[in-house]
């Protein structure tokens, strides 16, 4: 019976409440609606550039006389104007009109020479010269650029919503505390309500979030002409959302627990920030291990960085179809222990005000 002599809401009710609370004063603030709009414009300008540039991928400017323009007659990547001599050739790269002269050359085994300004044109050179036939066994390897977009895409995407709803939860916590809010709350409904409602209700807004932007890259995609790219990304992003929603429920349980040990907004960044070293670490090794299969599959396992690492393995096709399963349920396992651990921490540092908190104090009290 609560203080006032009606009766307490269920636990599940007090949950729900808690979670509509949440989400309802995140939908009201202008500055959340704005910052997701803008991530959204964001995210379709991204995808849609990105194929308009594959589709229209830009050309280098080079000059040529009539002795030379048959050297360069096929190349699609080249920008070929034709000048009247080889001086005049020679002139437009040093009016910087062109990357590269190529002009006669006697002399030479090819009878031809490039003139460039002050570095070698090393694609060029390369273009020019004669290579071997090369055969490729394995056909199936991804693009080393597309490759670098798509683990950034998932690094940018979990890193963003990770911490923007990990620093939400944790700026409510000890505005609660500072206002003594929470003392009002937890005389209605129980502590553990309390603390699952606002995990609950910025799960839902940060799934929200990851569904809406799924379904922009999918539209994207499909307006640029890059349908193939899109079958490829179709089930790896499915994974990423499953993935993602155990992980940012392991995060936020441990932001709750974190924000709890203190009393004061300035404090938040002393026990948060392990935390947010753990979003930040998946972004950072996506982008210097994209091509590094055993740093990929160690990720894919370890559960702060297996919704990065997991689904990126799956786009380029290196992950057995057994490994997301096994990955997902170690992420899960990992997920419950975090929430018995920070609902204990939360539950343990609520109503004490003052001075932080220890975690040996948070956990034995």
């Amino acid at each position: 019976m609560s203080t006032t002599g009606t009766p307490a809401p269920a636990l599940v009710q007090s949950v729900w409440l808690v979670a509509q609370r949440e989400v309802a004063s995140k939908l009201r603030s202008k500055a959340f609606v704005i910052s997701t709009l803008i991530l959204l414009a964001l995210a379709l300008g991204g995808v849609i550039w990105g194929g308009l540039s594959a589709a229209h991928p830009s050309k280098t400017p080079v000059a040529v006389t009539s002795e030379t323009a048959s050297v360069v007659s096929g190349m699609a990547d080249l920008a070929v104007t034709e000048a009247a001599s080889p001086e005049a050739a020679i002139a437009l790269v040093k009016a910087e009109k062109a990357d590269a002269a190529i002009v006669p050359d006697p002399a030479s085994p090819t009878h031809v020479k490039v003139v460039a300004r002050d570095a070698v044109p090393q694609m060029l050179v390369a273009q020019l010269s004669v290579s071997p036939a090369v055969e490729l066994l394995d056909t199936s390897t991804q693009d080393a650029l597309l490759r670098y977009f798509v683990a950034i895409g998932f690094g940018v995407v979990f890193l963003m919503s990770a911490s923007m709803f990990g620093s939400t939860i944790a700026q409510s916590v000890v505005e609660e505390k500072q206002t003594r809010v929470v003392e009002i709350l937890i005389s209605a409904i129980p502590v553990r309500a309390l603390m699952a409602g606002k995990v609950i209700g910025n799960t839902i807004l940060a799934m929200a979030q990851i569904v809406a932007l799924v379904a922009i890259a999918s539209i994207g995609l499909s307006v640029s002409g890059q349908s193939a790219v899109l079958s490829g990304l179709g089930g790896p992003m499915a994974w990423f959302a499953v993935f993602f929603l155990f992980g940012f429920i392991l995060l936020a349980a441990l932001f709750a627990g974190a924000a709890a040990m203190v009393s004061r907004q300035e404090d938040i960044g002393s026990t948060t920030m392990p935390l947010t070293m753990l979003i930040l670490a998946p972004y950072i090794l996506v982008i210097l291990f994209n091509d590094n299969p055993v740093v990929l599959a160690v990720m894919s396992y370890v559960p702060f960085s297996a919704p990065v690492g997991m689904p990126l393995r799956l786009y380029l096709g290196s992950a057995q179809w057994w490994e997301p399963l096994v990955s997902l349920a170690i992420l899960v396992a990992t997920c419950v222990a975090a929430v018995l651990v920070g609902s204990k921490i939360y539950r343990n540092s609520l109503l004490r005000m003052g001075a932080r908190v220890k975690l040996g104090e948070a956990l034995k009290a």
